[in-house]
């Protein structure tokens, strides 16, 4: 059987996110139970905020094009998500709902249905985000994503964290290595 392939990036804008830092982990586990990874910064793509007029005279937006050909290329998707306000970020959501719209030919959706995801996330708060991540599982599990049960927060993210920006604690770098793992194997199961 192929190696699942998976697609690691994080809802942060923030050049020293505490989110990318932390995808690290799953990465590392993703790949330590077989998965191939690939990563990217939906900050490098430099994606304008949705708007259906602009759609409709420009087309997709050539990040929007990246980053949707990127995602159907993959059997399943890391996310770290941050939480702002404790909810989704608004470079996240934008994101999915730019890799959401259906070009001519395609499938609805063919970017997310079928697709398997593990979600981590970081905060300074003693949550760690966890009530972000309520809505991230909403809006993916609505257009036909696959969700891990399993699912890691980092509480104190701005204490967690050394100067080269390595996980202080093993426990908490094992606990984000689970979801990557885990991911794989069921991005495994869903592609046989």
């Amino acid at each position: 059987m192929t190696a699942p392939r998976l697609l690691a990036f994080d809802g942060s804008l923030r050049r020293d996110s505490w989110n990318r830092m932390l995808l690290r982990y799953g990465i590392e586990g993703a790949r330590a139970a077989g998965a191939e990874v690939s990563q990217l910064q939906i900050r490098e793509l430099a994606l304008p905020l949705f708007d259906e007029d602009l759609e409709r005279e420009q087309g997709l937006p050539e990040g929007a094009r990246r980053l949707k050909e990127a995602m159907a290329a993959h059997d399943g998707f890391l996310l770290a998500c941050p939480e702002y306000n404790s909810s989704i970020t608004a470079g996240l959501k934008n994101a999915i709902d730019w890799a959401s719209r259906a070009q001519p030919g395609e499938p609805a959706l063919h970017a997310f249905r079928g697709k398997a995801a593990g979600l981590l996330s970081a905060s300074p708060g003693a949550l760690g985000g966890l009530r972000g991540l309520v809505t991230v599982r909403s809006i993916l599990g609505n257009i036909g994503v696959h969700l891990l049960p399993d699912q890691f927060a980092l509480p104190r993210a701005h204490e967690a964290f050394d100067a080269q920006g390595a996980l202080k604690d093993e426990r908490q770098r094992a606990g984000a290595a689970h979801v990557g793992s885990a991911l794989a194997d069921l991005a495994r199961r869903l592609k046989a």
